[in-house]
């Protein structure tokens, strides 16, 4: 996929701006002399493509065709939009074109499955409604699955909570002009009430609704409300992006029957308000979903890298803890989807086996030693077999199943497998161990991205980014986790990982202010594996 990077001068030129014009500008400008040099007012929310294929990919919009047309209003006419896929950004070679209905019944969204188109190619598209155009976005396919590439470079992101911030991680990201794709994490928007979840006790910018969502129309209009922001817009139009889910597009800690941020007695029947956060993610997001509404799927690119998404939450049994953790019975990914992924890994002809893991895999424990090494005296004290359990919530909650896929992945071979994970607010670069492998013989890479604004370490704490007690508390963490060979447990921003056929490498960014629109981000350390190795190492900043 190295053939093609964006070209600033052909975007540029697409939007008739001139070079000092900034991203988020060239997105909601149309091409030039286009029938709406700007972009219509009936699209509000931006455009945005999705899962690439060799010879597919999934575009998005939302219209509003009248002002009674609101998001999750149910009012609103249906109305024909057309879309328009073309080989270069004036639109002069149009590649795919055709209509679709929409309307109240799918909150006047706008879904297309394209195929027929080139593998490894870059695209322009284009949404029509009464005379006006959208925005233009930029996408690619994927490459051919036997193609020889050479590097694949993507974003990688997590947990953007709109009270706590801006999403400025957004903003640098589409400025780069270097990447494949996106990779989103999960916690895509959050559906607490104004104030529940904010930034260390401070409303940045208000949602909408102000209550915490319940209903198809609440989880609608907080979508509709997370894709009026212009960075979110900027970076969907770049490039498409490959996405998960975790729990807060439901509700915190959500498991298979429930979630703990969901009170049957108060705020009725859990099944019914998930049927509604995932209609409206249906509706809303840039993805493919199953017959079933399922969503772990695979993206391939070429022979380089295969990318599993999982599914942490459809599956998964209560959150618990003690002993329990060991339990064989519980489970966080479900029995059809480990065997899928199971089975995915060893049979990938791909060189590297990519997995978007939606919360940390790599064992944490804060135990001087780990409990199978206290024998007896472990189970006396109801020790789970890792150590004492920090997160129950994450893969520490569900032993048997890392063990099951470590164990797997170890009898068969399988190398050169990366975890690409969220979650849990901070930076982390693991190699990931079990009782049975040690830390000198990890069974793969573990690289964990920050929060885009949600709150961590210092933010609960209500101490100062980088402070003394953060810097204490990473390396406890890592004197205690010797498979832990990084963390930093402040920042907010992103990650970007390369890959080429020779290593994987992530570059982690920080901002320096989540609550300034304009704030700027550094390089903060960068983590690399090689091929046939599970043993990372530390890189200098990149060129």
């Amino acid at each position: 996929m190295t053939n093609v990077p964006l070209d600033r001068r052909t975007l540029l030129r697409a939007a008739g701006l001139t070079t000092g014009a900034t991203l988020a500008t060239i997105a909601a400008a149309g091409p030039a002399g286009s029938p709406a040099a700007a972009a219509s007012s009936a699209f509000r929310h931006g455009v945005a493509s999705g899962d690439p294929l060799p010879g597919g990919i999934l575009l998005w919009t939302r219209v509003t065709p009248t002002e009674d047309a609101q998001p999750g209003s149910g009012a609103g006419p249906e109305v024909q939009v057309t879309w328009q896929v073309a080989a270069d950004p004036d639109f002069t070679s149009i590649t795919r074109e055709g209509s679709l209905t929409t309307g109240p019944q799918r909150d006047h969204t706008v879904k297309v499955d394209i195929d027929g188109l080139a593998a490894g190619t870059t695209y322009w598209y284009r949404f029509g409604y009464a005379g006006g155009w959208s925005p233009v976005g930029r996408t690619m396919t994927a490459p051919a699955p036997d193609a020889a590439i050479d590097r694949v470079r993507m974003g990688v992101v997590s947990c953007s909570n709109w009270e706590a911030g801006y999403f400025a991680a957004y903003r640098h990201l589409a400025a780069r002009g270097d990447l494949n794709l996106v990779l989103h994490l999960g916690d895509y928007l959050y559906e607490y009430g104004t104030g529940e979840f904010d930034a260390g006790g401070s409303v940045v910018r208000q949602v909408r609704p102000a209550h915490e969502v319940l209903t198809l129309a609440d989880y609608r209009i907080r979508h509709a409300l997370y894709k009026t922001d212009p960075d979110l817009q900027a970076l969907h139009a770049t490039v498409p992006w490959v996405i998960t889910w975790d729990d807060h597009e439901v509700a915190n800690d959500q498991w298979a029957g429930g979630a703990e941020n969901h009170t049957p007695a108060t705020e009725g029947a859990f099944a019914a308000r998930l049927a509604a956060a995932r209609q409206a993610y249906a509706e809303w997001m840039p993805v493919r979903l199953g017959a079933s509404g399922s969503i772990y799927r695979r993206v391939r690119f070429g022979r380089l890298a295969e990318l599993s998404m999982l599914d942490l939450r459809t599956y998964r049994s209560l959150q618990a803890s003690g002993t329990a953790v060991d339990d064989p019975a519980r489970t966080i990914t479900g029995d059809d989807q480990m065997s899928w992924l199971k089975q995915g890994l060893v049979s990938s002809q791909a060189k590297w086996k990519l997995v978007g893991n939606p919360v940390m895999i790599s064992r944490l424990d804060v135990g001087t030693l780990p409990a199978w090494l206290l024998g007896p005296l472990g189970k006396l004290l109801g020790i789970p077999a890792n150590g004492f359990a920090v997160n129950t919530d994450q893969w520490d909650g569900y032993n048997a199943d890392r063990d099951e896929l470590v164990n797997h992945l170890r009898a068969t071979g399988t190398k050169d497998v990366v975890f690409l994970t969220g979650d849990i607010h901070t930076s982390w670069a693991n190699e990931l161990v079990t009782r049975t492998t040690g830390s000198g013989n990890p069974a793969a890479a573990e690289f964990v991205v920050p929060s885009v604004t949600s709150d961590n370490i210092n933010d609960f704490l209500g101490t100062s980014p980088g402070g003394a007690l953060s810097v204490l508390a990473a390396s406890i963490v890592r004197a205690a986790n010797p498979h832990v060979k990084w963390t930093e447990l402040d920042g907010h921003g992103f990650g970007v990982f390369d890959v080429t056929t020779q290593r994987c490498r992530m570059d982690w960014y920080h901002l320096a202010d989540r609550t300034r629109a304009n704030t700027t981000a550094r390089w903060v350390a960068g983590w690399s594996v090689g091929t046939g190795s599970s043993k990372i190492r530390r890189e200098s900043a990149p060129a």
